[in-house]
């Protein structure tokens, strides 16, 4: 297929600035349009000839980073166009996450040294807690190690703060792209697409390029599945929980037949079987077709989020031993750091997906 090269964009031209190289590329894709059916990303950009920097923003908070538009591709390096959409989207994103945290800064600190800062993290909230543990407690199983007012007045506002952040970011988000009032069918669609990750398939059901560049494999969507569905359970299990200390005046330890521990341990069984598996994806994946100077951040985020999982079922295995505080002030350190970290690392992707997803909804209901 040939290409006529009197685009609007200079294929020669190639920018430092994410969002200019991003348009660029998506400009010459337009005019291309081989890779149409991939995904969602590409029904989207042939809706428009001219790109603003907010249709930029969505495009690449669409993209699943599948890479098989990049091994499909004929105008990849040596090719004077040198495209690499992969690349590009992703450096769009981080600059579209890193622009809209607040406070500003602590998103870019995260990504470019994410492994070190998740370490100092934890272990200076596992310290802490450690250093309160040895204060006479007020109940018993972990509350015998940490209070149940204390445990409250440490982590309601480190649950609370970083969900403030994130609505703050996602109001910038949604005014650059233009997005409109949402509707209960946008959301229904956007969390059906979130639910499958039906765009970590390359969009036509046979799997991505993630990590087996021209062959596919589901497997980084199972592991993005079990990621997921893990946190979730994990979510569900301290919201049981919760409900049963408050409303039915239930307060822990529980036992493995209730419900927080029925939800808990398949989820931390989750977490940590999709962590580690895509560290090893990550591992056998092209680092150029990825954000540039972001690897730290994102294997830092995978990281933590696997230790927590890790950790809280080996709190729960080794509960009632010599070793509960020492597991506990472990867990409970990678919980905060995890829930502090959640606007700066990549925890935020998920809900700037799922806006983009809305956003989509929308923008294909408009146009029919």
């Amino acid at each position: 297929m040939s290409l006529d090269v009197t685009l609007q964009t200079d294929p020669g031209a190639i920018s430092t600035d994410p969002i200019q190289e991003a348009r660029r590329q998506i400009e010459i894709c337009n005019a291309c349009r081989y890779c149409e059916g991939f995904c969602s990303v590409f029904p989207a950009i042939t809706r428009d000839k001219v790109f603003a920097s907010g249709d930029i923003t969505q495009l690449a908070n669409l993209c699943h980073n599948c890479r098989g538009c990049y091994y499909a591709c004929q105008y990849t390096a040596p090719h004077e166009f040198d495209l690499n959409l992969p690349r590009a989207l992703a450096a769009a994103r981080v600059d579209s996450w890193e622009r809209f945290a607040w406070p500003g800064g602590l998103a870019r600190l995260f990504q470019s040294r994410g492994e070190a800062l998740a370490v100092a993290m934890v272990m200076g909230f596992a310290l802490m807690f450690l250093i309160i543990a040895a204060l006479p407690g007020e109940g018993a199983g972990f509350y015998a190690w940490l209070g149940h007012s204390a445990m409250v007045a440490i982590f309601l506002p480190a649950f609370l703060l970083p969900l403030a952040a994130i609505a703050i970011g996602l109001r910038k988000y949604w005014r650059e792209v233009g997005g409109q009032r949402i509707s209960v069918a946008d959301v229904k669609e956007a969390l059906l697409s979130a639910a499958q990750l039906r765009n970590l398939s390359g969009g036509q059901g046979q799997g991505c390029n993630f990590e087996k560049a021209e062959a596919f494999s589901d497997a980084r969507r199972h592991c993005h599945q079990a990621v997921m569905y893990g946190f979730l359970l994990c979510f569900a299990a301290t919201s049981a929980g919760t409900v049963l200390h408050y409303v039915f005046a239930m307060p822990a330890p529980y036992g493995f037949w209730s419900l927080p521990k029925l939800l808990g341990v398949p989820g931390g069984i989750l977490l940590v079987i999709g962590c580690a598996g895509l560290l090893v994806l990550r591992a056998k994946a092209d680092p150029d077709l990825g954000a540039p100077g972001r690897a730290s951040g994102e294997r830092g985020f995978i990281w933590l989020l696997g230790l927590t999982g890790l950790s809280g079922l080996l709190l729960y295995a080794l509960g009632g031993t010599a070793l509960t505080g020492v597991m506990l002030a472990l867990h409970l350190g990678s919980v905060l750091a995890l829930f502090l970290l959640t606007p700066y690392s990549k925890m935020a992707h998920g809900f700037y997906r799922l806006a983009a997803l809305i956003r989509e909804a929308q923008d294909a209901r408009a146009r029919g």
